[in-house]
């Protein structure tokens, strides 16, 4: 059988460690994992980056209301300022920083301890009333908004260029990435891992590592496991041309409708969120009730781009968990299963520490940042953390 983009005709027979999903968190994992002399092979359905990450946003920050996530995400920063030296690529890396448009008195508040956090890290992030907003970014409404929240040293880059990065750099490091290949079976022997059935055969390894993105349910499934992660739809449209846009805008949202808009080219790139009732793998762009709703937002808060045409749009996927944070760990009821999933639409800016995190779980050594309460055990306790604000 021929797998498609890999240029090889067989899998080989067996694996030190087998990563499943060929996204930014799959390939970060795979080049870490790799580069600390795992032999590693790396599992994708489709092409890499070709899920959930074409379809990021390409934000970076750390405006977290959370520790661990203000702590992932200024790793995140640190990593992808670096990534064009260490890795060769450019990434087209921009500190454009973050604007956040406060509507409700309850998200002050909170945003405010959460900006309160980020300067315990020496992150330069402050509230801003109105009418500084709007020096901020001129082409804003501010009808409605109480406060902001501004970061300035958040930034934005280009997904795909980074799973190419990581997927050479993991190459180079002796792993063997495989595209056209679907994972179909995990076997075990009791609580034992010992094997991973494919598209393209078996391959015997005594460790995996779930980076399936939206489709991390279905692989822990296979395991026998429960990783509650379910893919909801998320929706964006690009604009022509919108006049007076200035060459740096920062990526914007307002809450709590998590509408958010950010320059992709003369235009923008905007979307709000949609009803999460029911999660699913669809990916068709409707634009239904949902386009004029996001019509509505979009003309009151930026009004000059009611002038510019939709040029494309497109749907894709949030890998979502119960309290919208991620869960990266190791199955206590199967051996030497890692998980590093459930980002919630933090994915891409957490890319860089997921890779470092798995490596020192595998590796059994400590890890740069606690990540104890990121453990999927959580969600069977009373007392799991709260959930993350900060949600787009």
């Amino acid at each position: 059988m021929t797998v498609r983009g890999s240029g090889e005709t067989s899998l080989p027979p067996m694996a030190e460690c087998v990563v499943i999903g060929g996204g930014v968190i799959g390939v970060s994992c795979a080049f870490r994992l790799a580069e600390a002399g795992v032999d590693v092979l790396l599992l994708e359905r489709d092409g890499l980056g070709e899920g959930s990450t074409a379809k990021a946003a390409g934000g970076i920050r750390s405006s977290f209301t959370s520790r661990v996530n203000v702590e992932l995400g200024l790793r995140g920063l640190a990593a992808y300022s670096a990534f064009s030296r260490d890795f060769g690529v450019e990434i087209d890396f921009r500190r454009d920083g973050y604007l956040y448009l406060l509507t409700d008195p309850a998200d002050v508040t909170a945003i405010g301890h959460c900006a309160e956090l980020q300067r315990e890290y020496g992150v330069r992030s402050h509230l801003l009333d109105p009418a500084e907003a709007k020096r901020v970014l001129p082409l804003l409404e501010t009808d409605g908004i109480l406060a902001a929240l501004w970061s300035p040293d958040d930034a934005k880059a280009t997904p795909d260029a980074v799973v190419q990065g990581y997927a050479r750099a993991a190459r180079a490091c002796g792993a063997e990435l495989r595209t056209g290949v679907e994972v179909i079976g995990i076997e075990r022997d009791g609580t034992v891992l010992t094997g991973v059935r494919t598209s393209a055969g078996f391959v015997r390894t005594g460790a995996v590592v779930c980076a399936a993105g939206a489709w991390s349910g279905r692989v822990g499934e296979l395991a026998g496991l429960d990783l509650p992660v379910r893919p909801f739809r998320r929706q964006v449209v690009f604009t022509g041309p919108v006049r007076g846009l200035p060459e740096s805008l920062p990526l914007t949202i307002e809450l709590p409708s998590a509408f958010y808009f950010h320059r992709e080219g003369a235009g923008l790139a905007m979307s709000v969120c949609e009803d999460d009732g029911v999660p699913g793998f669809d990916t068709h762009y409707e634009a239904g009730e949902w386009l004029p709703r996001l019509a509505e937002v979009a003309g009151r808060r930026i009004p000059a781009v009611l002038d510019a045409d939709i040029r494309t749009a497109w749907a894709g996927l949030y890998e979502v968990t119960p309290d919208r944070n991620q869960i990266v760990g190791e199955s206590v009821l199967l051996s030497r299963f890692l998980y590093a999933t459930g980002f919630s639409g933090h994915g891409f800016q957490m890319g860089p520490a997921a890779g470092e995190l798995i490596r020192d779980l595998y590796l059994g050594r400590p890890t740069a940042v606690d990540i104890a309460e990121l453990d999927v055990r959580r969600f069977g306790n009373a007392d799991t953390a709260p959930a993350e604000h900060n949600i787009v």
